[in-house]
């Protein structure tokens, strides 16, 4: 068995919905198939609730209606009969309904956020099942709320969905395809939640390892991931191999194709992941696996929106704890760490979200100096073969970087992995250096 995710453009159009259907039906695989909600529903979702957090109701109509005609015309170009159209505008006049009703709610919760936003995923799921029976594909849908579980931390619970899933398949034995939705899920109290932005991978990651499956497919409507942004860099290309931990680093550190939570179910029962693209579906695409190919320097990715913090304590000298009094506090406050470089009396981290930097530095500074933070910084991510044994790599690194500030440097934690920090104005010059100084074909 497989597992294929499609995401909101690869469903976005009836045109490329179709498209999906002969590319899982083209060979006799059995396929579980993820679907994220088509593009722009869970942004207009998101949108109808806002209006309606503020209690602007008549705004929130006209988004409603909006959509609403939206979906309408999707069923009236998809469809090919009279009872398949009947069959999705049967779908849509449910589904809507049950949006009108909770636009009446006051007030209107995260909770009903939470299901609005899921009506995304419910759409486009039951709208393509509907569309393979038209089809007479040997199909059923199978909700992602009824197995697909987080727990109090927002942390999924692979094992209940292993559980339950090993209880459900076996009655869709005759089934060929089977569809789910990405993202959605439920909490400890049975309430609709999900898996956050993106999580339609995770989702799929999850079903993957649950199920032990052979391999897991990511299409989205690039040809895999590129070496360097292809939004900023010219000539870039697609890497053909990865390693699981090289995926993983890339995906954390700003490369948009994949959520940086896939690799982790994948990568726990060693399920390959490949990357392909819907426009071009015989194009190799990227394959993730344990093993991985000869090239040297693999990719580069950036992550933005990066703050660094600058600790200095003489304390620090010939003492043992001190790290951890530090990295306690962070931990107090919910923030993660992305780089750390220290010296004999100074610690330098990076974090990605400033919403507790207030109370954070407070403590810190109940023992230690703090220099302001430095705002606006990008980590640039350098993939590739870093051992040890491997002369001459990272100087190949500083010197592509040799014009470009470098505030900070993490090398040596991985065998994967050279990170940097630079500012954020420095973010094209710097991956445009390391494409011409590291893959210059």
């Amino acid at each position: 068995m497989q597992v294929w995710k499609f995401g909101g453009t690869s469903v976005g159009k009836p045109e490329r919905m179709r498209s999906i259907r002969n590319l899982i039906t083209a060979d006799s695989t059995r396929k579980i198939v993820v679907l994220s909600a088509l593009s722009g529903s869970t942004n207009a979702l998101l949108a109808i609730g806002e209006s309606l957090k503020t209690s602007n109701d008549d705004d929130a109509t006209t988004k409603i209606d909006a959509l609403r005609a939206h979906y309408d015309t999707f069923v009236s170009e998809l469809y090919a009969t009279e009872a398949g159209k009947a069959a999705g505008l049967q779908i849509i006049e449910s589904e809507f309904s049950f949006i009108r009703s909770l636009a009446g709610i006051k007030p209107f919760t995260v909770k009903q956020e939470k299901e609005l936003v899921a009506e995304g995923e419910l759409l486009s799921t039951q709208l393509f099942q509907a569309y393979l029976v038209e089809e007479g594909v040997a199909s059923t849908l199978l909700p992602a709320l009824d197995f697909m579980r987080i727990d109090a931390d927002n942390e999924p619970e692979i094992q209940v969905t292993e559980q339950i899933l090993a209880e459900m398949l076996p009655a869709h034995d005759d089934k060929q395809i089977i569809v789910t939705q990405g993202f959605i899920c439920r909490n400890p109290r049975g309430e609709v939640d999900n898996l956050k932005r993106g999580g339609s991978d995770y989702t799929a990651s999850l079903i993957g390892g649950a199920v032990r499956a052979d391999e897991i497919q990511i299409w989205t409507d690039i040809d895999g991931m590129h070496n360097n942004d292809p939004r900023i860099v010219k000539n870039t290309f697609p890497v053909r191999e990865l390693t699981f931990d090289e995926a993983a680093e890339l995906a954390y550190f700003g490369a948009k194709i994949l959520h940086p939570s896939t690799i982790t179910p994948a990568r726990m029962f060693g399920v390959p992941v490949r990357l392909k693209n819907t426009m071009e579906p015989a194009a190799p695409g990227t394959l993730i696996a344990d093993r991985t190919s000869s090239e040297v320097f693999k990719a580069v990715a950036a992550k933005d929106g990066i703050t660094a913090l600058y600790i200095h304590s003489t304390r620090m000298l010939n003492a043992y704890g001190f790290l951890r009094r530090i990295f306690e506090i962070f931990e107090k406050y919910k923030t993660p760490v992305d780089m750390l470089a220290t010296s004999e009396v100074s610690v330098s981290v990076t974090i990605d979200n400033t919403e507790r930097i207030q109370e954070i530095s407070e403590e810190l500074s109940a023992f230690c100096t703090l220099e302001e933070p430095d705002y606006d910084q990008t980590i640039i991510c350098v993939v590739g073969n870093f051992s040890a044994d491997n002369e001459g790599v990272a100087l190949k690194v500083f010197k592509a970087m040799e014009n470009i500030p470098i505030r900070m440097i993490s090398y040596g934690g991985t065998e994967s992995n050279l990170s940097l920090l630079v500012h954020s104005k420095y973010k094209v010059d710097a991956l445009n250096a390391l494409n011409d100084g590291l893959f210059a074909r």
